[in-house]
């Protein structure tokens, strides 16, 4: 089969498409022929040799896909026949024309999604619904700060507070894309790279300070983050993009604040775990993926690449171009 490819860390131009060879379901697993895969930020992280995948995944990149199941491993309990058309998270192996996943980690394709809207789902909303509901325990009412408002995890987690009944605020670094954000359901949006969102957070929220933060920066936005966080609010940090080494008084700060900080990585999770996640959004937020209630959940393509193209691909991300997903198209 054809995969994305790099024989040494670096930039976006080392990666190419070679053949491999297919992957055999293991038991309680099953293959899937992929028609659609989608970028993170852990890709370009494994990409420059700073984010090994957990022992015994694929080093082939890419962690969702959407497409047909066409084998079953041993013991896949029946769940899953082939011809079902299913989204997947994956530890790794997603960027090919086939990915083989436990068979708990699978969901169906909502009604009226393709496979390039339905790959754009798998790793960055059941992120946003983990770091929301498993990690952040958030509750009705409460205010959401979401950083990287306009990526994938932010456009999803936008959406998800809203079926959760709570506010979400965002920052991102555009005009156009907290015009996005807005539109999606944000309650009010800030430009990190123009205005203290801090002081802009507490000033919306009348000097109580934001619930939860859910914060994929990391260092460069800590003082802003605890001068914003309500008391006993939950700081979730789950990406390290503006660095991880903090100088300054941290720890008196959130300890005054009784505030809690949590840490989340969704890769290097257990099997189980994934599987109680993935069950969970199936019944919570997967069925309003289909038109008709109260509340209408769905993806965010940013825009759509074949195989051969990932290069410029990751590129745009790591130019931070992206609004919402970027999704690879595989060939068959």
């Amino acid at each position: 089969m054809l995969a994305a490819f790099f024989d040494a860390p670096g930039g976006p131009e080392n990666l190419y498409i070679k053949e491999v060879a297919k992957p055999v379901p293991k038991a309680g697993e099953v293959l899937i022929e992929v028609q659609a895969s989608a970028l993170n930020r852990a890709d370009l992280l494994q990409r420059r040799g700073k984010y090994s995948p957990p022992p015994g995944a694929s080093d082939i990149l890419g962690l969702e896909v959407a497409g047909t199941v066409v084998g079953l491993g041993p013991a896949s309990d029946g769940r899953w026949k082939i011809g079902d058309p299913v989204m997947a998270l994956l530890s790794g192996g997603g960027n090919a024309q086939y990915a083989a996943t436990p068979v708990g980690h699978i969901m169906p394709i909502p009604s009226g999604l393709g496979a390039t809207e339905a790959a754009a789902i798998p790793e960055a909303w059941l992120t946003a619904f983990q770091l929301l509901h498993f990690v952040g325990k958030v509750q009705k009412g409460e205010t959401v700060l979401i950083h990287a408002g306009a990526s994938g995890v932010g456009t999803a987690a936008i959406q998800l507070c809203k079926l959760a009944g709570a506010i979400p605020i965002v920052t991102a670094g555009s005009a156009e894309k907290l015009q996005i954000t807005q539109k999606l359901g944000a309650a009010a949006g800030f430009n990190y790279k123009e205005e203290d969102f801090g002081t802009k957070c507490l000033d919306f929220t009348n000097n109580v300070g934001v619930d939860i933060i859910l914060d994929c920066i990391g260092a460069s936005h800590w003082e802003k983050n605890l001068h914003c966080l309500n008391m006993d609010g939950r700081w979730v940090v789950y990406g390290l993009m503006g660095s991880s080494e903090i100088h300054g008084d941290l720890l008196a700060k959130l300890l005054w604040k009784r505030g809690s900080l949590l840490g989340s990585l969704l890769r290097s999770h257990s099997s189980k775990y994934k599987e109680e996640l993935v069950k969970a959004f199936t019944e919570q937020a997967l069925p309003h993926f289909t038109p008709g209630g109260p509340i209408h959940l769905h993806p965010i393509v940013d825009s759509i690449y074949p195989l051969e193209r990932i290069s410029d691909a990751h590129q745009r991300m790591e130019d931070n171009k992206n609004t919402g997903k970027i999704v690879l198209q595989i060939p068959q």
